[in-house]
């Protein structure tokens, strides 16, 4: 499959480990390699060998700073690739087994939001930077975020697109175990993977299940994609993208 280079897929007795796998352009995902991220999770969650799964990177630059915009812009918007948007849902939503982060460098928290435990080294940091760009997170974070951490730091990760450190992140509940080298984030991360994987693969399926479903978050989720789709429609998200591509300063005019 086309992008699979760029992210790794192995199966590792009960534990899925799927990488991220391109460094030199900070693990940022191209529309080939969103192909691949879907496809592995479709199989490891229809494999009933495998209980759990790892979301790790290569290198320490950056876990995955989000999507490339040198090669979606153009793909997106020449019409030669689509993304797919069922409004009653996002990344994860589906997926009951567990799903643990292992993050190094810098991270989008779009993908880590949907996942169920994040381990993290000291060199992390954490972002939400589409306002920078004229732009919102679709992917969910409106919804999971503000239920993840306390209204004023999800606000202030919403609304400056700043990113935050790891330790603060760890401190207010974002990060479940902190490390300090990179590479210890792959092995914390799988020392938790087989803590669950040992446990009865069905009690462990249905408590997230029931966790998951519990929220009712459907509605929520339909909200954020139709004012989505306003900002995506307005002059600011067409300015946002073309200005880094131009190499300048945005001038956005709230419209």
């Amino acid at each position: 499959m086309p992008g699979m280079e760029h992210f790794l897929y192995e199966k590792r007795g009960p534990i899925a480990i799927m990488t991220f796998n391109r460094p030199e352009a900070r693990n940022c995902f191209t529309p080939e390699m969103i192909d691949s991220f879907y496809a592995c999770f479709d199989d490891f969650n229809a494999d009933p060998e495998l209980r759990v799964a790892v979301l790790a990177s290569t290198g320490d630059k950056a876990w995955c700073a989000g999507g490339d915009l040198d090669t979606m812009i153009p793909a997106i918007t020449s019409g030669r690739y689509r993304i797919n948007v069922d409004p009653t849902k996002r990344v994860y939503s589906d997926i009951f087994k567990p799903i643990i982060t292992a993050v190094n460098g810098f991270a989008t928290l779009e993908l880590i939001l949907g996942a169920d435990m994040c381990v993290a080294s000291r060199n992390a940091s954490f972002a939400l930077g589409e306002v920078r760009w004229g732009m919102i997170p679709a992917g969910g974070s409106h919804v999971r975020l503000p239920r993840a951490v306390p209204w004023n730091i999800s606000m202030e990760i919403l609304l400056t697109g700043r990113p935050i450190s790891a330790e603060r992140a760890y401190d207010v509940g974002l990060v479940n175990r902190l490390v300090d080298r990179p590479e210890q984030a792959v092995e914390e991360a799988l020392k938790l993977a087989e803590i669950v994987a040992a446990n009865a693969p069905l009690a462990v399926r249905v408590a997230k299940e029931i966790a998951v479903r519990a929220w009712e978050h459907e509605k929520a989720f339909v909200l954020e994609n139709a004012l989505f789709q306003q900002v995506r429609n307005s002059e600011d998200a067409q300015e946002g993208p073309r200005s880094y591509l131009e190499k300048r300063a945005a001038v956005y005019k709230g419209r």
